[in-house]
C-alpha cells in the first residue's frame, strides 16, 4: 500500500507563484463539465467542478495532515510501503514540510516526495534533512538546468539552490526529474545541457512533457492560450524528441503524453500481437482522442473487427468535453457506444447528445485506463505495464460483450 499525506496547496499562490507555461495559468470561472462522479440526475459534483482546476484553499494545517494519515492508517488492512507527500501546491513551499517528513519517518517506510520544483528551497540545507528523515524518492521539476532560464520562466527566486537540492536529492534518492519542453526556450542544445548535468548528478529518470498550449491539446478550463507567440510541438515530433533524448543518454527517458522507448508504450499491445486479449464479434463504437485513435484502431483491427474507433479533435481522451462529442458525425457511430471512461462530459448530456439524430444509441463508460503514459510507467518494469493494459481492453472488451448489437 502506497500511503499518501495529502498537504493540499493552490497552484500559483503556494509555489511562489505561477512558472510561465503552468496549465493552471489563466483558468477562468467554468460551469462543471459533468463526470464519472456526478449524480445521474445532477450535472456537476465537487470533482468535476472543483478539484480538476486543483481550486484548493491553500496548505493544509500540519496537524490535520497528520490526522487524515493516522485515519488512514487506522482504516488499512496493510502495512504501508512507502508514503508520498503530495498536494496542488509545491510541496518545498509547504511550511511544515521537515516536521512532517520527521512525523512520517517514524513509519520506518521511505518517502517521496510528489511535484516538486524546489522553488522552496534557499539553501541545501533543507534537501540534507529531508534525506536525513528518510526521503528516498523525489519528483522534481526541473525545466532546465540553466539557473537564468529556471528564474525567468519559473519564477524562481533562488535557482541556484533550488538546482544544489536536486544534486543532494539525487545523490541520494531516486530523482525523476521533469521538464515541459516550451519549443524554443527550453529544447535543443539547452535540453542537452540539462540532460548532460541530470546525469553527472546521478538522477535516474527524466520525464519530458509536451507543452499544451491549445483547447484540443487538453487546456479545458478556458484558458488557452497560456504562452502567446508559442507553437506547440507536433506530437509526432515530440514522440521524436523522446526517442533521440533516450539514444543518446543513460537517463530512462520517458515523455507524456507519449513515448517509453524502452518499453514500447502507450498501448505496448499494439505493436505485441502475442499478448493475450479477449475477443469479440458484437458491433460497437468507442470514442476515444486523437492521439489514442490510432493504437486503438490498429488493436481492435486484431481483436475485434467489427468494433470501430471514432477519434475527436481533442487529444487526450480522458479530456474529452461534451462539445467534442457534438462535433462527431452521427452517421459514423454504431447503436452502442463506448466513452472513455474519465471524459469530462455528464452522462445523460452525452447520450442526448448521440442521439441527437434519432437513433436510439447505449451509451456506457470504458475503463478509467488502458494504457500509461510515461508519468507512469517511468518507475514501472515492462511486465507490469502490459498488465495494466490486458486488464484495461479485457474490461473494455467484456463491457461491448454485455451492450454491443
Amino acid at each position: 500500500m502506497e500511503l499518501l499525506a495529502d498537504v493540499g496547496g493552490k497552484p500559483g499562490v503556494d509555489c511562489r507563484g505561477f512558472c510561465s507555461y503552468c496549465y493552471f495559468k489563466k483558468v477562468k470561472e467554468f460551469k462543471p463539465f459533468g463526470c464519472r462522479f456526478c449524480s445521474p440526475l445532477s450535472e456537476g459534483c465537487d470533482y468535476c467542478g472543483r478539484a480538476i482546476a486543483e481550486k484548493y484553499a491553500g496548505f493544509k494545517p500540519l496537524l490535520r495532515v497528520a490526522q487524515d494519515v493516522h485515519a488512514t492508517l487506522k482504516m488499512s488492512a496493510r502495512d504501508p510501503e512507502k508514503v508520498t507527500i503530495s498536494g496542488g501546491g509545491d510541496v518545498s513551499c509547504y511550511p511544515d514540510l521537515l516536521e512532517l517528513a520527521e512525523l512520517l519517518s517514524s513509519l520506518q517506510v521511505p518517502i517521496h516526495l510528489g511535484y516538486t520544483s524546489g522553488k522552496g528551497f534557499d539553501s541545501r540545507e533543507p534537501a540534507e534533512q529531508l534525506v536525513d528523515c528518510n526521503v528516498r524518492e523525489v519528483s522534481f521539476t526541473v525545466f532546465a538546468t540553466d539557473p537564468g532560464l529556471r528564474k525567468r520562466y519559473m519564477g524562481d527566486p533562488s535557482p541556484e539552490a533550488s538546482l544544489e537540492c536536486l544534486s543532494t536529492f539525487s545523490t541520494c534518492c531516486d530523482v525523476y526529474a521533469a521538464a515541459v519542453i516550451v519549443p524554443g526556450i527550453n529544447d535543443g542544445d539547452i535540453l542537452r545541457k540539462t540532460c548532460d548535468d541530470l546525469e553527472a548528478m546521478g538522477a535516474r529518470g527524466l520525464i519530458l512533457m509536451r507543452f499544451a498550449n491549445h483547447a484540443k491539446e487538453g487546456l479545458i478550463l478556458g484558458n488557452a492560450p497560456i504562452m502567446r507567440d508559442i507553437e506547440s510541438q507536433p506530437i509526432e515530433s515530440f514522440k521524436e524528441l523522446v526517442s533521440s533524448i533516450n539514444d543518446h543518454y543513460k537517463l530512462r527517458v520517458t515523455g507524456t503524453p507519449l513515448w517509453d522507448p524502452e518499453i514500447g508504450s502507450p498501448f505496448y499491445v499494439a505493436g505485441h500481437p502475442e499478448a493475450h486479449l479477449p475477443r469479440t464479434e458484437k458491433h460497437a463504437t468507442v470514442i476515444t482522442g486523437a492521439i489514442a485513435g490510432p493504437y486503438l484502431s490498429s488493436i481492435f483491427e486484431r481483436i475485434a473487427p467489427n468494433v470501430n474507433v471514432v477519434s475527436t479533435e481533442k487529444e487526450i481522451a480522458c479530456l474529452i468535453t461534451l462539445d467534442d462529442i457534438q462535433k462527431l458525425k452521427l452517421k459514423e457511430i454504431d447503436e452502442t457506444v463506448i466513452i472513455p471512461g474519465r471524459a469530462m462530459v455528464h452522462d445523460k448530456a452525452v447520450t442526448e447528445a448521440l442521439r441527437a439524430d434519432g437513433v436510439y444509441r447505449i451509451v456506457r463508460r470504458g475503463p478509467e485506463q488502458l494504457t500509461l503514459d510515461g508519468e507512469m510507467s517511468i518507475g514501472l518494469q515492462r511486465e507490469e505495464v502490459l498488465q495494466r493494459e490486458v486488464e484495461g481492453f479485457t474490461e473494455l472488451i467484456r463491457t461491448i460483450n454485455a451492450v454491443g448489437t
